[in-house]
């Protein structure tokens, strides 16, 4: 692509943490409580470590083999053009998914301020991000980024008051909160609540693999990805673990609710505690934020995505034109007129959309968590012999990986127990089921098999 030299290392960091800085950590994060309670942080443990293993994996394959198809594009070298096309449309359908979760929370938010209903900021701000994502990706890039300092200087803050109300000089921290949060509300609905909550959890570690996607347009590919993919893990787990240990320790359990509002956040919330002036708007104001930039930034994936999947004959090859700018115009008229539907979620609104759409992001994400690891197996031997391996390798093969695929079998088995996880899992398979078939039927030209 013509832009493909725009990106830097700062860029691909910053988009990897601001892509999962948004509605998982700042909405998504009571839900989790409230679904499992202080057993959350188990579960945030659990699904980041495996989240990182599987991340690295991505990340060995990605540097050694960039493209703008990612996971999807090593599991049609590994499987052929049956998993190609079933991953790429996955991953699609997913972040179509979260970019309904993100306008939903975002618009939420910016009608309150105004008193207008919530269709109409949606739709202002599908508008603004239509003219973004038509430029190049340089500009795209540059705009992510600052978006992603502001979140994350305000996760930053966050914890640093969290450390301050701890201490005592700050007002609104009750140790005895604690104590009752991690012993009465450890696990208030058992184990069928744990296991909901590591599915409404697997969402917050959702958009991370964004870095491989526009890994494919930076300057240095190999490079770029391998120290954005270690940045990343490890500040996203000090992150989200360090938001909820300041939340259970700050608030009663009774007051941890789902958010579909900034003003029900445990982030707010814990700000107001800290009796902190102007905070709580002020983290209403940065909430949007996140949610409106990460919502730009499944645009950016999704359009690359199905530009990506053109090329190898898993979508038409209308597809395929690009504007002076060189972004993939088609592509990227298909993610806006998704994001026109998403819009039109606001006029529909039922109660518990955000949920939905949380615990069916995190059964997509399992398939493809699962399809990354089965890549990774057969992949790895391929590119250790062509010596295409580079800075960034997984060692421990054949056992770690397997290790990681048995961990996310056993987190499926552990989420069929929950009727709730059970059906959004099941889903996900006959969406999977679907895609395999249709892999087999639509005519698809020349098919993407396996790399020689």
């Amino acid at each position: 692509m013509a832009e493909a030299t725009q990106l830097k290392s700062r860029h691909l960091t910053m988009m990897g943490l601001g892509s999962a800085v948004g509605a998982g950590l700042f909405l998504g994060v009571g839900l989790g409580i409230q679904i499992s309670g202080t057993s959350v942080l188990i579960s945030y443990a659990v699904a980041g470590a495996l989240i990182a293993l599987v991340m690295w994996m991505l990340g060995e394959m990605a540097a050694a083999r960039p493209s703008l198809g990612s996971f999807s594009t090593y599991a049609g070298q590994a499987y052929g053009h049956w998993a190609r096309f079933t991953m790429g449309w996955i991953y699609w359908f997913m972040l179509i998914m979260v970019m309904g979760a993100e306008i939903t929370g975002a618009a939420a938010i910016i009608s309150n301020w105004f008193d207008i209903a919530p269709w109409i900021p949606a739709l202002i701000a599908v508008a603004f991000f239509a003219v973004v994502n038509f430029a190049a990706v340089g500009g795209f890039g540059e705009f992510e980024f600052w978006f992603a300092i502001i979140k994350v200087g305000v996760i930053v803050a966050f914890l640093v008051i969290g450390v301050l109300m701890a201490l005592g000089i700050l007002p609104g921290m009750d140790f005895s909160l604690a104590g009752t949060n991690f012993t009465d509300n450890f696990l208030p609905n058992g184990m069928p609540g744990f296991a909901a909550g590591l599915l409404a959890v697997a969402f917050a570690f959702g958009g991370i693999e964004l870095v491989t996607i526009a890994a494919a347009e930076s300057e240095n590919p190999a490079h770029n990805v391998a120290t954005a993919v270690r940045a990343i893990i490890v500040r996203i787990m000090i992150f989200y673990i360090g938001s909820i240990v300041v939340i259970t320790m700050a608030l009663p359990f009774s007051s941890i609710q789902d958010a579909d509002v900034a003003a029900d956040s445990p982030f707010t919330l814990v700000l107001a505690a800290a009796k902190i002036p102007f905070a709580a708007g002020f983290m209403e104001a940065i909430i949007a934020l996140a949610l409106l930039s990460a919502f730009n930034a499944q645009i950016y994936a999704t359009s690359r995505l199905v530009f990506d999947m053109a090329k190898d004959h898993c979508a038409p090859g209308f597809f395929l034109k690009q504007n002076r700018a060189g972004s993939p115009i088609n592509a990227v008229i298909l993610s806006m007129v998704f994001a026109f539907a998403s819009v039109g979620l606001q006029f529909w609104n039922p109660p518990g959309l955000l949920a939905f759409l949380f615990n069916a992001v995190g059964g997509c994400l399992l398939v493809i968590w699962s399809f990354i690891v089965a890549s990774f197996i057969k992949l790895h031997p391929v590119l250790r012999k062509n010596g295409e391996l580079t800075e960034i390798h997984v060692p421990g093969f054949p056992w770690l990986p397997w290790i990681t695929a048995a961990a996310l079998g056993g987190l499926t088995l552990l989420m069929l127990f929950d009727p709730a996880a059970r059906n959004q899992v099941i889903s996900v398979l006959i969406l999977a089921a679907v895609l395999v078939v249709l892999s087999f039927v639509l005519p698809t030209g020349q098919r993407a098999g396996a790399q020689k």
